[in-house]
C-alpha cells in the first residue's frame, strides 16, 4: 500500500468499477465524497478513490482512499512498507516528515505524512495524507485522506494552515467509523464496531 507517494503525473482514464462493495458517497468532515478511480492491481489487492463531485483525480485537492489487500499483510507490514518508501525519498525531497500512531486494543496504526515534488519550473506540489491502517482477518484494510496544493504560493498557505489543521484531522480519522466492505463472494465484513482511541508511540 504506496498510494500516492509518488507524486502525481496523472493517472490513466479508467472506469470507476466498484469492488469493494463501497459505492460511495463517502461523509467525512461534512464533505461527500464520490467514488472516481479504482483499480484492481492484483487478485488480492484493491484500491479506490473519492472525490468531491467538483474534482478530478488528476488535479484533486481533496481525496478519500479506501484499500484492501485481502490476506498474506498485516497492518504492521503494511505500515512499514510506507515507511520504507518514505524514508527511500529522502534527500531528493526536502519535505518529507512523517509520524506514526499505534493504537495497541484494536491493532490499528494511523500514519500521517508529507511530501512534495517540484516541476521543471520550480513550482512545487506538496501533499499530505493521514493512511489508517485496519487488521482484516490475514489482512488489512487502509482508510485515508489525503490533501494537495499545487504551485509555490498555494504550497506555502498550505504549509502554514496544517500547522493547525493537521492534529485536527487526524483526530476525526481516528473517530471516524470505518465502513464495511463486501467483496463478492466474501462473508467477512472489514470495518471498525467502535471508534479507536490513538496513542502516540
Amino acid at each position: 500500500m504506496a498510494a500516492l507517494v509518488a507524486l502525481p503525473a496523472g493517472l490513466a482514464a479508467q472506469e470507476a468499477v466498484d469492488r469493494l462493495g463501497l459505492p460511495g458517497p463517502l461523509a467525512f468532515d461534512g464533505t461527500e465524497y464520490r467514488l472516481a478511480w479504482s483499480a484492481q492491481p492484483n487478485p488480492t489487492y484493491y484500491k479506490q478513490e473519492y472525490l468531491p463531485a467538483d474534482e478530478t483525480v488528476t488535479d484533486y485537492t481533496r481525496m478519500v482512499l479506501v484499500e484492501l489487500i485481502a490476506g498474506g499483510l498485516d497492518v504492521a507490514g503494511a505500515a512499514k512498507a510506507q515507511v520504507d518508501t518514505l524514508n527511500q525519498r529522502k534527500g531528493k525531497d526536502p519535505l518529507v516528515q512523517m509520524a506514526l500512531i499505534r493504537n495497541a486494543p484494536t491493532g490499528e496504526i494511523l500514519l500521517d505524512f508529507l511530501i512534495s515534488q517540484k516541476n521543471p519550473w520550480g513550482e512545487f506540489t506538496v501533499e499530505w495524507n493521514a493512511y489508517r491502517y485496519v487488521p482484516r482477518g490475514d489482512g488489512v484494510m487502509l482508510f485515508a485522506i489525503s490533501r494537495r496544493a499545487y504551485g509555490n504560493a498555494a504550497a506555502k498557505a498550505f504549509l502554514a494552515r496544517l500547522k493547525t489543521e493537521r492534529p485536527a484531522d487526524i483526530a476525526k480519522l481516528a473517530r471516524y467509523e470505518i465502513p464495511r466492505l463486501r467483496l463478492q463472494g466474501d462473508s467477512q465484513q472489514a470495518g471498525s464496531p467502535s471508534p479507536p482511541s490513538y496513542g502516540r508511540k
